[in-house]
């Protein structure tokens, strides 16, 4: 391949690829849905192949991405238009937690398991499931958390209130297992553990759907069988 044309190649998929980005906006990367995230891997596939190609000259090059372009700025225009065409590409937020509680269809539903769940939530500065009243996944995966009103953003100054020690929430039944490793490094044994479970009207593990344990503020327990 020549210099001179691939050149020239280059020089063209750069100023198409700035408009088509112009264009369609920041959304298709502030705001990815998997749609938007896949189809802007495909336009940079079509650009690279079709550069590297000494059968494809640049009239391919243009052809390619601006009907490329096209229909994604179509589905955009359609999307903005009719909300049934908006659901339709982009996806509903899944509503995982409600009142308080997992949504475990949801879960389900959304391919998560509880340990992806929680990380999430660290991830957004939320460390114990018991400070959720509300947590939606957005349709580009990532979390949108209410807290209950006694969780939500205060500071100690704002009430002139002295400094406390700060304590990690250890979850210490998942799915109905003990999770010995977390157990041990409480300093605690399963006689522990199932006298807090009883004080909770929980007679078995097997009914444990999760468990939470925070030092000053006692054990979190949710059930299978809790009704959102």
């Amino acid at each position: 391949m020549k210099l001179s044309y691939l050149t020239l190649e280059l020089i063209t998929g750069f100023f198409l690829l700035f408009v088509l980005i112009k264009v369609l906006g920041k959304k298709i990367i502030n705001q990815a849905t998997p749609f938007t995230f896949i189809a802007a891997i495909v336009l940079g596939e079509l650009l690279g192949n079709a550069l590297y190609d000494d059968k494809v000259g640049v009239r391919y090059v243009i052809y390619s991405m601006c009907l490329w372009g096209t229909l994604l700025f179509g589905v955009e225009i359609f999307g903005q238009k009719f909300l049934k065409m908006r659901g339709f590409f982009e996806g509903k937020p899944a509503v995982l937690i409600r009142n308080g509680i997992v949504n475990r269809d949801q879960l389900k539903k959304s391919r998560m398991n509880l340990n992806q769940l929680q990380s999430l939530l660290r991830q957004s500065e939320t460390f114990s499931m018991r400070e959720v009243a509300y947590c939606y996944l957005e349709a580009n995966g990532s979390l949108s958390i209410l807290k209950k009103s006694a969780y939500q953003k205060t500071t100690q100054e704002d009430f002139n209130l002295p400094r406390t020690s700060v304590h990690v929430p250890v979850t210490i039944i998942r799915d109905g297992e003990v999770l010995q490793d977390e157990l041990s490094d409480l300093g605690r044994d399963e006689q522990w553990i199932k006298y807090e479970l009883k004080k909770q009207g929980v007679t078995a593990y097997k009914h444990v759907f999760i468990a939470e344990w925070l030092e000053g503020d006692g054990l979190f327990v949710q059930t299978f069988d809790c009704k959102i």
